[in-house]
């Protein structure tokens, strides 16, 4: 996900945004503590676009 396909998102989209990848989050912190996770780099994958929606939402905020 890049910043660019976020920013011209409604604050409505990037906060239902947001708790999806809360969850996504979420998931993966579970599957990693069970060892079911195989691939550990999507963890930094999607706290990396968490930053990015945060981002994106202080923009329109600010508006």
């Amino acid at each position: 996900m890049k910043y660019i396909d976020l920013k011209d998102k409604t604050e409505a989209e990037l906060l239902e945004m947001l708790k999806a990848k809360k969850l996504e989050l979420f998931t993966l912190g579970a599957k990693l503590k069970t060892m079911q996770l195989t691939n550990t780099s999507e963890l930094r994958i999607a706290k990396k676009d968490l930053a990015r929606i945060q981002t994106a939402l202080t923009a329109v905020r600010s508006k």
